[in-house]
């Protein structure tokens, strides 16, 4: 129950459920786009009773954090986008600018009930001018554009 804690007695504060019982995503913006009548939809009797969207791409793991990086090194990190929604759907990455040093691989097309390896590249180097301290911290979210929303991958990281 939630009205109660583990050992029974009656909570003090409210329990607070997670984005994926709340019926929503982190780090996502829904698109305001028509559904395409002819985009690979799936009716079958055991979705038609059903009242959630059932399509969308969950990223695992939903942050990366790469750490302290040595100035002039690349480094790199997997991210697996997946596709938990039983149509279709196809996806693209807005590429960070230039400056952050990071850059996404990936192979672009459709993912039918898949998965795919984005990989997060990221040249480690000092933008500014003058002696930043030694450290010097690298904060971007990287956009991955999908049919339905548009979800945002922190990826952050420290350069010694």
């Amino acid at each position: 129950s939630l009205l109660v804690n583990a050992s029974g007695q009656p909570r003090k504060d409210k329990v607070k459920l997670p984005s994926s019982l709340q019926g929503r995503k982190p780090n996502s913006i829904p698109n305001k786009k028509i559904e395409d009548p002819v985009a690979g939809k799936v009716n079958t009797s055991s979705l038609a009773t059903t009242r959630q969207h059932l399509g969308g791409f969950h990223l695992i793991p939903p942050r990366v954090t790469l750490g302290v990086l040595k100035e002039g090194c690349t480094y790199a990190a997997t991210v697996i986008l997946k596709n938990v929604g039983v149509n279709f759907s196809r996806f693209r990455v807005k590429q960070p600018p230039p400056q952050t040093g990071l850059r996404v691989i990936y192979t672009p097309g459709p993912v039918a009930g898949l998965q795919v390896e984005l990989e997060i590249e990221i040249f480690a180097m000092v933008t500014g001018g003058e002696d930043s301290g030694g450290l010097e911290e690298v904060s971007h979210d990287i956009e991955i554009l999908t049919e339905t929303e548009t979800l945002l991958l922190p990826v952050r990281a420290n350069i010694l």
